[in-house]
């Protein structure tokens, strides 16, 4: 080892003169290997609605597949193509399959696709405008060609219709937990100046609030921020809102806070809860927090994209009066993950919490003014060029066609909710917003049995969605909602059809009748 050591440029002559110079991006290879994943791609998409939804594998199915100790040699690209399809596509949930009906939808497009493979060729690091200038300026108009969609206020945008730049402004982050925790920290640093707090001392005393069916990252992103867990207010919601946030009994919490001392400091309001697609009403909730200077996040994850359709968009009614609002194209706007676009009425307040000036990164632009560094957005500084797949998705597809796509959508799941209600062994458990169905199996009440009829319902509702993803043809998840087991049946995938639809429902029929018969059996 000494002698190498002594002289490593003696030694890599003396290997370089037995081996091919190892060149990853030659572009013959670069040519090649993409025609390779694009012929998989194309035969993915292709063969995918004849794949079992969910795989019959085992965990650590896929450590007995593949070797376990990274290879010390090369080998060629087709063993790494033959090993993806023979050992990791059978171990994959495909989300892309139109038989896919859990959770949300992660929807993708062929726009969006070769957006995301131009991006990670060029794999710029867009963390200042210098570093990736058309980067920086394509993802403020991909953001200001959004919220002009959804009709968010000029407040909200880069740059104006009229060309002036507006007072806040857009940045697209990995997932609305990111959007959520950056805006939490300038919520809670607004707030510790308001209260005229020293430093963080009066962090015990801030208090955050947020209707109990929010999404859990909520409550994740609050103990990130810093937030006491003491003070996370989940005000309870019940079927006579539709499971969506009280004013009345926000109000309620915030003022009782007040009175104690403490300092409201943040209100999340929900447009599309993740259980069962509740809203909130958001002009309602900035009204209540504007009384005690709160700030006012609306995640729109999901039904954000519906906006942009006009019969949807009074869902966002009273956005103009709240400081932040996330949505996630990735789920419902035809653009791969991962992409959720974050907007704030005022810039200033999330970069003074989030900003970062290194030596080594300070240029003229920066210094100017003129431009926003997109990493005082966001937690990290390396950014991925994220706005060329949202762009090219807008620009390739325009409104019209993203409109027609959300309201296919919310009629497919219409014609489920009809199917639903046309059986009497079924009902529908809350009223259908967007395009999301909560449905069970009736329970069977008689008399004072209700609560035997609720067990037996929820027994029965459990095995009904084991046996649907058992079969590979369907795949369903489930919620609680009002303390009740229900299922779930979230149309969107972007291969999805009317007869998708109509063959899951023959499917959910069928299994029912076999549970039944089942039951009768075991009596």
């Amino acid at each position: 080892m000494g002698s190498l050591d002594a002289n490593p440029a003696a030694a890599y002559a003396a290997f370089a003169a037995d081996v091919e110079p190892f060149r990853p991006l030659d572009a013959d290879d670069v040519r090649s290997y993409l025609h390779k994943a694009v012929d998989f791609v194309y035969d993915y998409y292709k063969s995918v609605e004849s794949l079992p939804v969910l795989p019959g594998v085992e965990p650590g199915y896929l450590l007995r597949l593949l070797q376990s100790a990274p290879p010390s040699s090369s080998a060629p690209f087709d063993i790494a193509m033959k090993e993806l399809r023979e050992a990791v596509v059978p171990g994959m949930t495909h989300w892309a399959s139109p038989n896919f009906f859990a959770f949300f939808p992660a929807t993708n497009s062929a726009a969006a696709i070769a957006g995301e493979l131009i991006a990670s060729a060029m794999n710029t690091v867009g963390f200042t405008w210098q570093a990736a200038p058309a980067a920086t300026e394509l993802e403020v108009l991909a953001l200001d060609w959004l919220a002009q969609l959804l009709g968010l206020p000029a407040s909200f945008m880069n740059r104006t219709v009229a060309g002036g730049r507006g007072t806040g402004g857009g940045v697209i982050l990995g997932t609305t937990s990111e959007a959520m925790l950056v805006t939490l920290v300038a919520a809670r640093d607004a707030a510790l100046r308001r209260s005229g707090s020293n430093g963080v001392a009066g962090i015990t005393r801030l208090t955050v609030y947020a209707a109990d069916q929010t999404h859990s990252t909520f409550f994740k992103a609050c103990r990130l921020a810093g937030f006491d867990p003491a003070n996370i207010r989940s005000i309870p919601t019940g079927a006579e809102t539709d499971y969506g946030l009280d004013p009345a009994r926000l109000l309620e919490a915030m003022q009782a806070d007040a009175d104690a001392g403490l300092v409201p400091t943040y209100v999340c309001a929900t447009v599309g809860t993740t259980s069962s697609n509740a809203v909130d009403p958001v002009g309602a909730v900035a009204d209540v927090a504007a009384r005690f200077a709160a700030w006012v996040h609306v995640d729109a994850a999901y039904a954000g994209s519906a906006c942009i359709c006009p019969e949807f968009r009074h869902h966002l009614d009273g956005v103009e009066r709240v400081d932040s609002i996330s949505m996630s194209p990735h789920k419902w706007l035809m653009t791969c993950l991962d992409c959720t676009c974050l907007y704030v009425r005022d810039t200033h307040r999330l970069t003074g919490s989030l900003e970062t000036n290194p030596e080594y990164l300070k240029n003229h632009a920066s210094d100017s003014g003129e431009v926003t560094d997109l990493k005082d957005m966001q937690v990290g500084v390396g950014r991925r060029f994220r706005g060329l797949k949202l762009w090219m998705v807008m620009r390739t597809y325009g409104a019209g066609k993203l409109q027609e796509h959300i309201r296919s959508d919310v009629a497919m799941a219409k014609t489920f909710e009809d199917l639903v209600r046309g059986d009497d062994r079924f009902e529908v458990v809350v009223p259908r917003n967007f395009a999301l169905v909560c449905f069970r199996i009736r329970p069977r009440k008689s008399g004072a049995a209700i609560a035997a009829g609720e067990a037996e319902a929820e027994k029965a509702n459990r095995e009904l969605m084991e046996r649907l993803n058992k079969t590979g043809k369907a795949y369903v998840a489930h919620t609680v909602v009002g303390g009740r087991f229900v299922l779930r049946f979230a149309v969107g995938s972007s291969l999805q059809e009317e007869r998708h639809v109509r063959s899951a429902w023959e499917l959910i029929k069928k299994t029912t009748t076999e549970i039944v018969a089942d039951a009768g059996e075991d009596k």
